[in-house]
């Protein structure tokens, strides 16, 4: 059977097309403006769902590379701290050897007695490095000073790691145990401060000191021990950072082939649908039916 086709049928359908033609137009200039393939989550939700995961995906990333960061400046400011130990320590030792030179008097020796004081002195000030006014060498007790010049007394009140989230699910220690190596014990039951104070009043006696090479060598051994010990977690962090870095490349790359528009077939794409849309009003102008007006002209 037949089906009437009215003129109003023809005209609502004309409009309908042209309605749908001038919103695929305005999509497309929204898209050429923002640059965006989509404004709103509605317009691709797929799109949409993995965008959000791409930008909670970067957010993280940035926090461990933060995290990262502030681990780097830790342990590059503690193996510097135990580098200059290690140096002073050193010549702690080239001063103990000197002292067993049977040629020397007691002024000699007191002048080295007086140098290892200062250098004493100095090791505090090491032992009390801070960055950002947290001491690095006191575990997670970071408010509170290792060493009391005024009192001259070594307290580590806790020998605790503090840990920091540089990736998901891997924390890594920061921080060396400051009394794991200024409060060592050799096998004379001195800690590296003791020692000292023991060798400065030796020389101050007129007493040579070379007998406390062993003693000397003990403290550097652990230094150094140390420091291997943080340049194998340095090296890690260094690891980490790139695969951060390269990470963070990777999803800003997808983000963008997730969302951005591609200008040059935007602008193609609006270029047909306007010469669409004109073909469809030309089309549209002789569907509606003429009016006593159009004879009468």
């Amino acid at each position: 059977m037949a089906v009437r086709v009215t003129q109003t049928m023809l005209n609502n359908n004309m409009m309908r097309n042209l309605s749908n033609s001038m919103g695929r137009m305005d999509k497309l200039q929204e898209q050429l403006s923002s640059g965006m393939k989509f404004s709103r989550p509605s317009d691709d939700p797929v799109a949409a769902s993995r965008a959000m995961f791409y930008r909670s995906s970067l957010i993280e990333n940035e926090q461990f590379q933060r995290n990262v960061n502030e681990a780097q400046s830790w342990m590059e400011l503690s193996d510097k701290s135990l580098e200059e130990a290690g140096t002073i320590l050193q010549r702690v030792r080239e001063l103990a050897v000197a002292s067993g030179n049977g040629g020397l008097g007691a002024d000699s020796l007191q002048a080295m007695g007086k140098e290892i004081a200062e250098i004493r002195d100095h090791l505090g000030n090491i032992v009390n490095q801070t960055v950002g006014g947290r001491y690095i060498f006191a575990g997670t007790d970071t408010l509170t000073p290792p060493y009391d010049k005024a009192s001259d007394t070594l307290t580590f009140t806790n020998r605790n790691e503090i840990l920091l989230e540089v990736n998901k699910g891997i924390h890594l220690p920061i921080n060396v145990i400051g009394a794991d190596v200024f409060d060592f014990k050799g096998t004379d039951g001195n800690n590296v401060f003791d020692l000292l104070k023991k060798i400065v009043t030796d020389l101050n006696d007129g007493k040579p000191v070379n007998t406390e090479l062993g003693n000397i060598d003990q403290q550097i051994d652990k230094l150094l021990a140390e420091r291997a010990t943080l340049g194998a977690r340095t090296n890690r962090i260094e690891l980490i950072k790139g695969r951060l870095e390269n990470e963070e490349i990777s999803v800003t790359s997808l983000m963008s082939q997730n969302e951005d528009a591609d200008v040059a077939q935007v602008i193609t794409n609006l270029k047909m649908q306007e010469n669409v849309h004109r073909a469809a009003l030309g089309a549209g102008s002789r569907i509606i039916q003429p009016t006593l007006l159009d004879f009468l002209r």
